[in-house]
């Protein structure tokens, strides 16, 4: 079940992430360090703002309101709230705009809004169509909002100016567009009848998401702050390109095994116990690391490759330390979210995820200021990895007393004996090719490693891999 919903998934969110990562190679050549690095923090205010408001109603939409038929009712209930909360959202972002950039305020807070509006309708239409188990459908509205994404903002700089303003608001038009289609292919199946729930269950369950996020601010973005705050723009605009490179891949991975993962934890937990429940989110920690270890692993080996290859040249050579930090960064962050903090949402008890980002975010915020000021990037990367694994280890204690997640050792084990090899071999590949270009390199290091991972699996887990190719090929027939 979980590498069908893995398989299902994987396409939208390859495209999406395709897409952002094309967009930061072309948008670093065409605008300057400091524009890009604005850009980031527009991206950095907006994301965490957009949580907040948006992605705690998708996880109480997916709680609550069932999957399958979605009646009108519990959407109208959904819509009015989400409206209250995107209206107080860009007050607070506009406010938060004139503190943290207050040399261009107004250009700043006008990114903000407009990324926070198209955001709020974009995913409440993605989440519809994912309780309505529209899967393709899914997929291929976030195909179209991938290509949004990169085709409108490019064409804004062509068109106009080359500021953080412009492609901003060319991407927050792409995003827009491909929810307005969503939410019109979404309105036809919707059937009539009252909402599953109250709105009393609905803030019940909500309000504690919310302020997990406000409080989990300094956990996911106050490096970045630091950064404006104790340098300037062009020191975000470095860390925040290095975590794009070192965080996408593993991201994808992870998000493509979440989207469908989800729904059937939570199913799973209301029809068959926690126990059953926890078996299956054994599984999908076994799953997660095998996929994303060697992926980790790669993107360290061939770090050097990547920068060369994709970014311009006055962001080379500051990434060597980066890279293996970001990827236990973000390993740390999706085993939180994905694992232990679904255990929590299955009890519906949110509030608890509270503690778990309070520990974190005040890791984050303290390693910051003790870090930052001496180590620049260096010093925000490690307060990010200490902020992702105090998180973690909260958030494991707190789950554990709700329902036991067995921990599948052998299979984590065997995902890094896997996964050193992966990235040794591709390092050794792209070292004979040291002295031609970054290409050349990166092809040769990926596909040694991209050779060795499938092979170590296939030795390993043979039954698995032979599943994973007949799925793969039924997908590449229905497409």
């Amino acid at each position: 079940m979980l590498l069908r919903s893995t398989l299902i998934y994987a396409p939208a969110i390859l495209l999406t992430r395709i897409s952002a990562l094309l967009l930061l190679v072309i948008v670093t050549r065409l605008i300057d360090q400091t524009e890009y690095g604005l850009l980031t923090l527009v991206v950095t205010v907006g994301e965490m703002t957009d949580i907040a408001v948006t992605n705690w109603l998708r996880i109480a939409l997916l709680r609550l309101g069932g999957k399958g038929d979605v009646s009108r009712g519990s959407l109208m209930l959904a819509g009015r709230v989400l409206l209250a909360s995107t209206a107080l959202a860009l007050i607070i972002s506009v406010a938060a705009s004139a503190v943290i950039v207050p040399e261009r305020w107004v250009e700043f807070a006008i990114a903000v809004c407009s990324y926070l509006i198209a955001g709020s309708i974009g995913r409440f239409a993605l989440t519809v169509l994912q309780m309505q188990q529209r899967h393709s459908v899914y997929s291929m509205l976030e195909f179209l909002r991938a290509v949004l994404q990169l085709a409108l903002p490019i064409g804004a700089i062509v068109m106009f100016q080359d500021s953080f303003l412009t492609v901003s608001l060319g991407s927050s038009l792409g995003v827009l567009i491909a929810g307005i289609v969503a939410g019109l292919m979404a309105s036809r199946r919707v059937i009539a009848g009252p909402p599953r729930f109250t709105q009393k269950e609905f803030f019940v369950l909500g309000v504690p998401l919310v302020i997990m996020a406000l409080v989990g601010f300094g956990l996911h973005s106050a490096e970045r702050v630091f950064l404006k705050i104790y340098y300037d723009a062009g020191a975000v605009a470095i860390f925040a390109a290095a975590y794009a490179l070192a965080r996408q891949p593993i991201d994808m991975v992870a998000n493509s095994i979440n989207m469908g993962a989800f729904p059937e934890v939570v199913s799973r937990f209301d029809d068959d116990g926690p126990a059953a429940s926890g078996r299956l989110l054994s599984q999908l920690m076994a799953l997660m690391m095998r996929l994303c270890l060697p992926v980790a692993a790669m993107l360290v080996a061939l770090s050097s490759d990547i920068t060369q290859l994709l970014l311009p040249a006055e962001y080379h050579g500051r990434f060597g330390l980066l890279f293996p930090i970001i990827a236990f960064s973000v390993l740390c962050a999706n085993l939180a979210s994905f694992v232990y903090g679904t255990v929590v949402h299955a009890h519906k008890r949110p509030w608890l995820l509270i503690i778990a980002n309070s520990f974190g975010s005040v890791a984050t915020i303290a390693l910051s200021v003790l870090l930052i000021p001496p180590m620049a990037e260096v010093g925000a990367a490690l307060a990010l990895a200490g902020g992702s694994l105090a998180g973690l280890l909260a958030c494991i204690i707190i789950s554990e007393r709700l329902t036991p997640v067995p921990v599948p050792w052998r299979d984590i084990g065997v995902s890094v004996v896997i996964s050193l090899s992966t990235g040794l071999a591709a390092s050794l590949a792209s070292a004979l090719f040291g002295d031609m270009s970054a290409i050349f390199s990166l092809v040769a290091g990926g596909t040694a490693g991209a050779v060795v991972f499938f092979g170590l699996t296939w030795l390993f887990y043979p039954a698995a891999a032979i599943q994973f190719v007949a799925k793969l090929r039924a997908r590449l027939r229905l497409a």
